[in-house]
């Protein structure tokens, strides 16, 4: 499991990523937010993108939920 830190306009959080490589998909957690989803290898990045950032529109208020949303792909994809 990795942890990073997010750093956004008002608030900087840890997000936790697990990858579990016998399924194929990754486990990310943000429990600041209380928020967590599974990304399946084979999702693109521009649709995984787009989905995260329709996620934290509902979680983030006065944040940036799609600079949040690259820096997650981001990180999924280096691992």
């Amino acid at each position: 499991m990795k942890i990073r830190k997010a750093h956004l306009v008002k608030n900087t959080f840890n997000v936790y990523i697990h990858e579990n490589k016998k399924e194929e998909q990754t486990l990310v957690a943000i429990p600041f937010i209380k928020w967590s989803t599974i990304i399946p290898y084979e999702e693109d990045n521009t649709t995984l993108t787009t989905r995260l950032e329709e996620e934290f529109k509902e979680h983030l208020e006065n944040e940036e939920p799609e600079h949040l949303a690259l820096k997650l792909v981001q990180w999924v994809r280096e691992m």
